[in-house]
């Protein structure tokens, strides 16, 4: 009878340990499946590329950058330095493109593709056109280079405008506006296409 007993016991802990480990594998196999059918969260960018462009009469005019967000930061005089150059966005220099010639503050920005830059301070901004358009930054940025400087007055706004934008709007069938705004301040400049 003894050895009946012994022999039940050694079977029932088998089958015990054997219904455990078959388990534990279904288990494993299920997180498995759980993570491999998870998607993959993707982080968002922070500074997302993105542009904007508009037909003013014959001119296509293309702006390129990256817009950087203001996540409760002080912008101006804070995170940019006033009377500091500026890639008028993030990461890549922001760049501008014009197939027509364009008359900006009374003087001839030819057809091309410019690096736009500013000098942001409290009064007065520097709006640059510069030839070197493809520089990270304004790591390689040289006065030299410069096309076009003008300088406008900013507007500040009660409002945030959280990420960098910025618009091109027609204002006459050869006239337009370009506008930058970001946190509370904006700036604008007229153009004029050149026929």
């Amino acid at each position: 009878m003894r050895p009946y007993i012994l022999f039940s016991l050694s079977l029932c802990m088998l089958l015990f340990m054997s219904c455990k480990q078959e388990k534990k594998e279904t288990k494993s196999v299920l997180e498995n499946s759980k993570t491999e059918a998870a998607p993959k969260q993707i982080k968002k960018p922070l500074s997302p590329h993105t542009s904007t462009m508009a037909m003013i009469d014959e001119a296509h005019i293309h702006i390129d950058y990256s817009s950087p967000g203001v996540r409760n930061r002080i912008i101006f005089g804070g995170l940019l330095a006033y009377d500091m150059i500026w890639q008028a966005g993030a990461h890549n220099a922001t760049w501008i493109e014009t197939n027509k010639d364009l008359t900006i503050d009374g003087k001839i920005l030819p057809s091309g593709k410019y690096g736009f830059f500013t000098i942001p301070s409290k009064k007065e901004w520097i709006v640059i056109f510069n030839s070197n358009w493809n520089q990270h930054g304004k790591d390689d940025y040289d006065e030299k280079d410069d096309v076009l400087r003008f300088r406008v007055k900013p507007n500040i706004s009660e409002e945030i405008t959280e990420h960098l934008e910025y618009k091109i709007n027609k204002v006459e069938s050869d006239k337009g506006v370009i506008s930058l705004a970001w946190e509370k301040v904006s700036i604008s400049f007229k153009f004029k296409v050149n026929q």
